[in-house]
């Protein structure tokens, strides 16, 4: 009977471990399950955000379809108030030229390139006479003044400048006189030369009453009286000479000094439209024959007629030449051109 108990004992202990562990881990499982309706509610709120979500995108993909299309609609409507300003700067520009040649008459010579359009025209007020050039730069660097035979201390025409330099129009510059240096002449530009927007010289305010006149780096007339060389400078000149006085800065009249405003004199003036062409005016005199000259207060009033913005009176007298295509146009009151220090030509 004790065998027997020790066998029943052996076989059966294992079945009991297995069912005693089986049981125990029924238990545990039993611990992990949740009830049904702990899990449906969080689900249920899941697929209510979910639903949300989708609406909220759904609104926002709106909004930025409707963005997008408003910004495509301003953007053609910029593009079309872009296309009627360039189209009615266009027919400004049309018409304020017009306006000019009307009160100019028709050019005697014509020339257009990729670098400038020249326009002459003849000059014929009572009393006196001359030539106008309109001057549109394309390309400022088709503007130049240079000196006589490109060296210090020399003179040559504005004929000889053109010519040499292959150029299409000249006009006389600025100032000068001429002193002995070892015992030879030597020829001396007054106040300031810009040539290629470097002054030639050390900075000259000398007698303090000269003013620059000449064109910036965009091609627009600059000018005024320069008490110091960063005045000057500040206008970023590209090239200019220097002589008296003001005529006309920013369309206002400037008051003319008494001893250059009564006397009837040849005349070379620097100028610009308000559109930004350039006026180049010779004036003959001394010829009552010809032209008598014009004083600095007549001129005005036609600068204003012509409906000039700026300008700059040059060097006149017997330096006064204007010379176009390879000829003298105007009659020098010399009788012949004079040589000059520094000419202003413009490149076709």
């Amino acid at each position: 009977m004790r065998a027997v108990n020790l066998l029943a004992v052996f076989v059966i202990t294992p079945f009991l471990g297995l069912w005693l562990a089986c049981n125990s881990f029924t238990g545990y499982a039993q611990d992990l399950l949740l009830p049904v309706e702990r899990v449906n509610i969080p689900l249920h709120a899941l697929e209510k955000s979910l639903t949300l979500l989708e609406q909220e995108m759904g609104a926002v993909k709106a909004q930025a379809d409707e963005q997008k299309t408003k910004y495509e609609e301003h953007e053609q409507s910029l593009s079309s108030l872009t296309e009627q300003a360039s189209q009615q700067k266009t027919m400004s520009d049309q018409i304020y030229e017009e306006r000019i040649l009307a009160m100019l008459g028709s050019p005697v010579k014509v020339h257009k390139s990729s670098r400038v359009e020249i326009k002459v025209f003849k000059l014929e007020e009572l009393g006196y006479r001359g030539y106008i050039a309109k001057v549109k730069l394309f390309n400022p660097k088709a503007f130049k003044v240079v000196l006589a035979k490109d060296t210090l201390g020399q003179k040559e025409t504005t004929l000889e400048a053109v010519k040499r330099t292959g150029a299409l129009l000249g006009i006389n510059g600025g100032g000068f006189y001429t002193e002995m240096r070892e015992g030879k002449p030597y020829s001396v530009h007054i106040g300031n030369v810009v040539i290629n927007g470097k002054l030639i010289t050390p900075f000259n305010a000398y007698p303090g009453n000269l003013c620059f006149a000449g064109v910036n780096r965009s091609g627009g007339v600059i000018g005024g009286i320069m008490s110091k060389k960063e005045q000057l400078m500040a206008l970023n000149p590209w090239q200019g000479v220097s002589f008296i006085p003001v005529l006309i800065k920013g369309g206002a009249i400037h008051p003319i000094p008494a001893e250059w405003a009564k006397t009837n004199q040849p005349r070379t003036i620097l100028g610009e439209y308000a559109n930004g062409d350039l006026i180049m005016i010779v004036v003959d005199g001394r010829q009552a024959d010809w032209s008598s000259g014009v004083t600095l207060e007549r001129l005005i009033e036609k600068l204003v007629e012509l409906g000039v913005k700026e300008a700059y009176n040059l060097d006149g007298g017997g330096s006064s030449a204007f010379v176009y295509g390879g000829k003298v146009l105007n009659k020098p009151s010399d009788g012949k051109l004079r040589p000059v220090v520094t000419n202003i030509v413009v490149m076709p």
